[in-house]
């Protein structure tokens, strides 16, 4: 492949937790001489390590990593942010290469930098305050009615039971003045990349079976004992996800070791099908078997370029 008549191309790598998305990244990175880019939220954090499968030191050694442990659980960091920021190093990467690698399971900040995302505008912060306090006092149905009231299109679309997505299209529509479906799938910036998106997948038996081996390992490489360092901080939003909250429990009394391990890996199934419901929504998306030789996957990535 001639780099000099290639336009700059983002191979992206998604599926389910476990699957074996960081080993085949690092492959097309070494093929490529590409950098990686990491948009798996979780692994933002310099402070949790072990729960979030952050790639290990010979993982990182073999290529260059970006987004990976880069702030603190004690800092604010939003989807939004993490798109300016990834296109932003971009933009230098491509410079260097114009072929580059993003890989992670997190589909919001996978669609961030493919599509762009929704503009809203900022609200008063008083406005969330008064809605969490509704919230607390009166419960989430008066919040559900309330929106029902102001942006019935919502109302009918969104995962009502899910609080914070309820209180978030509220604020907009009480900040604004304007339904919040009203600023949703406006058109978005165009990128100055193509994108070729690689799926990874497997019977769920397999990804199953391989999730519940991984949770062994990380409670055999101190998962426990960095939870417990965690722990005094656990109302911070980065700590309210699978691995840590579950043993935030049993270092309260609520679960045992063992049960607290088995939610773990329940909550972690669940995650991953709902990584794959996300991801199959994409028609574009190439999808490959786990055990797929990388060389086809390299090949079928060539005729797209």
């Amino acid at each position: 492949m001639n780099n000099s008549t290639i336009k700059n191309t983002l191979i992206t790598i998604v599926g389910p937790t476990a699957i074996g998305k960081t080993a085949l990244s690092i492959k097309l990175a070494n093929t490529f001489s590409s950098d990686i880019i990491s948009c798996d939220s979780r692994q933002f954090f310099k402070e949790m390590n072990i729960g979030t499968a952050v790639p290990d030191k010979d993982e990182l050694a073999a290529a260059t990593h970006h987004f990976i442990q880069n702030i603190s659980i004690f800092e604010e960091y939003s989807v939004g942010q993490f798109e300016k920021d990834a296109l932003k190093k971009l933009d230098s990467l491509f410079e260097k290469n114009p072929i580059q690698i993003m890989v992670g399971g997190s589909g919001l900040y996978v669609d961030a930098v493919l599509k762009g995302l929704d503009y809203f505008p900022e609200v008063s912060p008083e406005i969330r305050t008064n809605l969490n306090n509704e919230l607390i006092e009166k419960g989430l149905e008066s919040l559900q009615l309330k929106l029902k009231d102001l942006d019935l299109e919502t109302y009918s679309k969104i995962t009502l039971d899910n609080p914070k997505r309820v209180t978030r299209a509220l604020e907009i529509c009480i900040g604004t003045g304007k339904t919040y479906s009203s600023f949703i799938n406006k058109p978005k910036a165009p990128r100055n990349f193509n994108s070729v998106v690689i799926g990874l997948s497997a019977d769920r038996e397999v990804l199953y079976d391989r999730i519940n081996q991984r949770v062994d390992i990380m409670i055999e490489n101190g998962l426990v004992e960095e939870a417990q360092k965690l722990h005094q901080h656990k109302e911070l939003n980065a700590l309210k996800t699978v691995g840590y909250r579950e043993l935030f429990n049993y270092f309260e009394g609520n679960f045992t070791k063992e049960f607290a391990v088995s939610e773990i890996k329940k909550n972690t199934r669940r995650f991953a099908k709902r990584q794959g419901t996300w991801f199959r929504r994409d028609k574009n998306i190439l999808w490959f078997d786990y055990q797929t030789d990388v060389q086809k996957i390299i090949s079928d990535i060539k005729n797209k370029i």
